[in-house]
């Protein structure tokens, strides 16, 4: 006799067959093989995450580095200082500019818990940084404007930046039913 397929409202992910155990208790549909694929819908990871998720998780957790690595660099003195050698892979860096990255990096990884607060960070990278970018074409080149050592690089890292914030804020995600 063969076992029944699962009934549900709700879709499932295997067409596998229900086993169905003896006595008033409901069928229970067997989950996929480790031989099967599982495919997600557009827009979301693997482990349940959105694109703007995966994006603001990512940023949050580069910038969070970024500014724990500064320190390295520039230690905790001299805040506004704008010492074209303490720099961080090429970015120039201060301990003001190191505490901006540690916010943000802090900022990102919190607001990735969904995708709506994942949009809200995508947004503030694109106000923040499209603002930091600005400031940065004038004071890379004048050390009496320049508080947080920017310099050419962090200028283009702003602008990457700025960009990853458009795809947080914008990727299309196709949500997934409930019944």
């Amino acid at each position: 006799m063969r076992s029944p397929r699962c009934v549900s409202t709700r879709p499932q992910r295997s067409s596998a067959p229900c086993t169905v155990p003896p006595g008033p208790v409901r069928p229970t549909c067997a989950r996929p093989q480790e031989d099967e694929t599982v495919s997600t819908p557009r827009g979301t990871a693997p482990a349940g995450r959105t694109v703007p998720q995966l994006v603001a998780l990512v940023v949050g957790a580069a910038y969070l580095l970024a500014g724990l690595a500064g320190f390295l660099v520039t230690g905790f003195d001299d805040w506004l200082g704008t010492n074209p050698d303490e720099t961080l892979l090429g970015f120039g860096v201060n301990p003001l500019h190191n505490v901006v990255h540690l916010v943000i990096g802090a900022a990102g990884i919190a607001l990735a818990r969904t995708t709506a607060t994942a949009r809200t960070f995508g947004w503030l990278l694109v106000v923040g940084y499209g603002a930091t970018f600005v400031y940065g074409l004038f004071a890379a080149e004048d050390d009496d404007v320049d508080i947080l050592n920017i310099n050419w690089a962090d200028n283009w890292l702003h602008l990457a930046s700025v960009l990853a914030g458009l795809v947080a804020a914008l990727y299309p995600v196709r949500h997934r039913r409930r019944a």
